[in-house]
Formats: structure tokens, C-alpha cells, sequence
């Protein structure tokens, strides 16, 4: 077998590619995934734990995302920086990030309703630490 180059994938590929990614890693911590075919309540798959009760709408993304189209959804974001991955409570981060940052105050938030970075910043990584799967 030979490994593909990820950067040579459509980005439906990406998606699957990441998907499959993420959900291995989830399994690590005792979750099994179900991609869902549509947007579901925001979310692209769902993440349940083993212990019946734990359930994550999880939206996956390419970049560090936040999105007012989330908010209140109670919807996780899953996404890549190098060679880690993250999973977040997005609401719950948009309050941190708004602790240090004027991000709230951007032209991006206010009249996109979004912000996304694929390079965060080493105080934006400290701050996602405790999401590092």
C-alpha cells in the first residue's frame, strides 16, 4: 500500500479523510461517531461515550472556528493545528477568547458573525490547551 499526500484530495476527501481521523482518535477516550449526512442541529457527526450519557453535536472544521451561527446549539468544534487536534465546547470558548482578545469587536465578527484562523496563536493554543485530544 502506498500512503496518499492529503494536500492532493478533493475537499470531500479532506472531509472524509478527517472524519475517519478524528473519530479513531475520539475512540481512544471512549467515543464512537456517526457521521451524519446532513447538518444536523449544526453538527456533521455525533460523538456518544461509552458511559450512555455523554452525547457531542460535533461540527468539524479545517481551522480554529468560532461562528455566531453555533451559539446556544450546544455544538462542539473538532479541528487540526500540525499535528494535534482539538475539541471544544464552542460557546464556552468564545467566552474565554473574549477574555484576552477584542475579537468580538472585529469588522470579521461583527458583520461575518465568524472568525477562523489555521494558524492560532501560541496565546490562542495555550488558551485550547485543556481541548488537545
Amino acid at each position: 500500500m502506498k500512503k496518499i499526500n492529503y494536500n492532493n484530495l478533493t475537499a470531500k476527501q479532506q472531509e472524509n479523510y478527517n472524519f475517519l481521523k478524528v473519530s479513531a482518535l475520539l475512540a481512544e477516550y471512549g467515543f464512537y461517531t456517526l457521521r451524519l449526512s446532513d447538518d444536523w442541529q449544526g453538527a456533521d457527526f455525533i460523538a456518544n461515550h461509552i458511559d450512555g450519557k455523554t452525547f457531542l453535536k460535533v461540527q468539524l472544521k479545517g481551522r480554529f472556528t468560532l461562528d455566531k451561527k453555533y451559539r446556544e446549539k450546544d455544538i462542539w468544534i473538532c479541528f487540526p493545528c500540525k499535528d494535534d487536534w482539538y475539541l471544544y465546547p464552542h460557546d464556552e470558548v468564545i467566552d474565554k477568547l473574549a477574555e484576552y482578545s477584542n475579537f468580538l469587536n472585529t469588522k470579521s465578527w461583527k458583520q461575518n458573525g465568524k472568525i477562523h484562523n489555521g494558524s492560532p496563536s501560541q496565546k490562542d493554543l495555550q488558551m485550547l490547551k485543556d481541548y488537545k485530544l
